[in-house]
């Protein structure tokens, strides 16, 4: 097997120019910190990142399990946004107390809520693992078999690092295994909400507004981690106290003005700006497309749901928020790839890397491109295929359910009656908890169009021809809207895993030949197998791919040796940095830095799912009682700014950060014309949109009248 790795002295980065960068914490010192003063730091190389002495990677949290939280006082208190908080905040709301709707904050910490399941992890060291992991692949005969036993080889030697020292590691992958880093964890499982704005001013704009700049939105949340009387993290427990950081951040309302110099530290989720021009013609001409017709099929199934009770908009509240947040990502970044020829370009810098590798005699890399090709040739024919199975018929609840029921087959097949049994006890509670959380109305009507949608526009050889045989034959005409409607009332009405009579009737008298007839059973089983067939293509293109990336990068590394580099995102920490800065998203065109509540009374309308607000949200600003939370340059209150920091998802809840060191806002969105963004960095046009600092504390202090939050932080005048 080839050796997979650089020298040390090529890696720690992509290849970055003016603002682009999401830059290693540890290595700021090294790479980026006099740039960074240049720019308006104030602070040493040792206050951003320090393993032995507090830092403001000690104030940096994940919050639960894809977004960024921060430490904001000295009893634990945490801000992030109101998205990352929001499937926690409905879970804690009911009819009766509905703080989703209406808000909430505590004015005591008697009153804090337990969050159930968050959890937020504080980082304790990286440590570099490349030569530990390097001298485990070299036991592997080839790249395919290192992929299918690295995550084996990553546990083993996380779970050897923290063993008796109550962390937990995760090994992450740099530059697409060209480097390995370790990443140790102190995890706090108490963590309670302590505020919240309506959701009318936390998602205020809604859809139509997600990632779109001018921007007024609300979205922040509060919560506070708690430990053990002895100091320790631990299980909820009444008796906890508020966690002691090692350092929190000061709030600073001193504003924010054109150039100021902005920093982001957080977790960005995931980048993959080596991304081919393969991939990319992929992604624009059908992965994204059929992507984004599954999710809008379930989405205007639930709306239409979410519009007829509070009940079910509260159910429905956190699924919809994530199915529709990457529906316009994705439509919107398959616009952007195109508009700046992203594949073009990188075709060009393909073939540049090629002619330099022939020039060089380096042969190793000369057919990388020529691979790639034949790669995605044979995998091209299927990519509709699978989003139309992952993003559309895998999409109902009730379909997930169904695959279950899977085991209780084999276990009939199989002849053994005590698994028999056991399997109908465990389905029966997996069924009643299942059924608790699915929306039955919204899924009938998004079911038969899903399934319509698959044999529309599905290639017949990559249909489960059996399935729509049988439901053409007891339902009619394949190209009828009607028949497909005609097929889901009666699956909905006759199926023993959603219909509780039938379903304890074959409790009393279970048969395998009932389950195998059962309608929903039948359509999981007919896909499941249906994609079984192509599973494997998958998977060996996913190998090629990823040996090929391995490949590609090691050769781009050499090729520009001496350039400034960073990895992808991959949900560990990291920082990067720019300014306050406006944009022209067109000609004739130009947007402000920064919007102010003038613009929320702008949009406001009375009663709107998107763009209603609390009445006295809308008395206090026409009176402008802003307090000390005035812009006194405008007059008004500012809601929002951007920066051109490089960000990602997993930003969400990240602090930004003046020059001082001091918290100015909140990152929570990406604007439309960059949505390219984890692929191709638009410098001119990239922005980071931001809650200003000010405007939460204005709907902590004069909306919700949480003084005692306000004073317990540190506030920079």
């Amino acid at each position: 097997m080839k050796k997979l790795f650089l020298s040390t002295a090529l890696l720690w980065s992509v290849f970055a120019n003016a603002n682009e960068g999401m830059w290693l914490p540890q290595l700021l010192g090294q790479q980026k910190y006099a740039e960074m003063k240049a720019k308006g730091l104030k602070l040493t190389a040792e206050q951003l990142y320090s393993i032995n002495k507090a830092s403001i990677k000690d104030a940096i949290v994940i919050f639960g399990g894809g977004c960024t939280g921060e430490i904001v006082s000295k009893e634990g208190l945490i801000f992030t946004n109101h998205h990352c908080g929001y499937g926690n905040i409905a879970s804690l709301s009911s009819v009766e107390h509905n703080y989703l709707d209406n808000g909430f904050y505590a004015k005591s910490k008697e009153e804090e809520l337990p969050a159930k399941g968050l959890s937020v992890q504080f980082l304790v060291s990286i440590s570099d693992i490349t030569k530990q992991v390097e001298d485990s692949i070299k036991t592997f005969g080839n790249y395919a078999d290192w992929e299918k036993s690295k995550t084996r080889v990553f546990n083993n030697i996380a779970k050897a690092s923290t063993s008796g020292t109550g962390y937990e590691a995760r090994v992450s992958s740099m530059f697409k295994d060209n480097q390995f880093l370790l990443y140790t964890y102190e995890r706090y499982n108490d963590v309670r909400l302590v505020g919240t704005p309506p959701q009318s001013i936390g998602k205020f704009g809604g859809d139509t507004d997600n990632w779109v700049w001018p921007r007024h939105t609300g979205d922040f949340s509060i919560f506070r981690v708690y430990m053990s009387k002895d100091g320790k993290a631990a299980a909820y427990n009444k008796e906890n106290i508020p966690y002691k950081p090692k350092h929190y951040l000061p709030v600073s309302i001193k504003g924010v003005k054109e150039g100021d110099f902005s920093m982001i530290f957080g977790y960005p989720g995931s980048t993959n700006r080596f991304e081919t021009s393969y991939g990319i013609n992929l992604a624009t001409g059908l992965k994204n497309p059929a992507f984004v017709k599954m999710r809008d099929i379930r989405l205007k199934a639930m709306h239409t749901e979410m519009q007829k009770s509070t009940a079910v908009k509260l159910s429905l509240a956190s699924s919809y928020a994530g199915l529709a947040n990457y529906w316009k990502f994705y439509d919107g970044e398959t616009k952007q790839l195109l508009k700046y020829d992203v594949a073009g370009t990188k075709a060009k810098q393909e073939q540049e890397l090629v002619n330099w590798a022939k020039a060089n005699n380096k042969q190793e890399y000369v057919n990388i491109f020529s691979d790639y090709a034949k790669a995605y040739d044979a995998w091209k024919p299927y990519a509709k295929m699978k989003e139309y199975y992952e993003q559309g018929i895998l999409g109902p609840g009730v379909v997930k359910l169904a695959n279950a029921f899977g085991s209780l087959e084999r276990a009939y097949d199989a002849g053994n009656q005590d698994d028999v049994k056991k399997l109908l006890d465990n389905l029966d509670k997996v069924r009643s908890q299942s059924l608790e959380g699915i929306n039955i109305a919204s899924e009938e009507v998004m079911l038969p169009q899903l399934v319509q949608a698959f044999y529309t526009d599905i290639d017949n050889s990559q249909k489960p021809a059996d399935f729509y045989t049988t439901l053409a034959k007891n339902f009619g005409d394949l190209s009828a809207d009607d028949t497909y409607k005609k097929w889901s009332k009666d699956l909905f009405r006759n199926s023993i895993i959603i219909n509780s009579d039938k379903w304890n009737a074959f409790k009393e008298n279970p048969s395998v030949d009932v389950l195998k007839n059962d309608p929903l059973y039948s359509l999981s089983k007919a896909f499941k197998e249906n994609w079984d067939k192509v599973k494997d293509k998958f998977n060996d293109f996913t190998t090629i791919n990823n040996e090929l990336g391995n490949k590609y990068l090691k050769a781009y590394l050499e090729k520009n040796k001496g350039g400034k580099f960073y990895p992808d995102a991959n949900f560990t920490m990291r920082t990067s940095f720019g300014k306050v800065a406006s944009y022209i998203p067109f000609d004739g065109a130009k947007y402000d830095y920064v919007t102010t509540s003038k613009g929320i009374l702008e949009k406001y309308i009375p009663g709107d799912f998107e763009f209603d607000l609390p009445a006295n949200q809308i008395e206090l600003l026409k009176k402008k009682d802003f307090g000390r939370y005035i812009d006194k340059s405008r007059n008004d209150l500012v809601v929002n700014f951007i920066t051109n920091d490089d960000i990602t998802g997993g930003n969400s809840g990240s602090p930004v950060i003046n020059g001082q060191g001091h918290l100015i806002g909140l990152a929570f969105d990406g604007n439309y014309e960059a949505l390219s963004h984890k692929i191709n960095f638009e410098d001119s046009m990239n922005r980071t949109i931001c809650v200003d600092i000010r405007y939460v504390l204005w709907c902590i202090d004069k909306l919700g009248g949480a003084k005692n939050i306000i004073n317990e932080l540190t506030i920079v005048q």
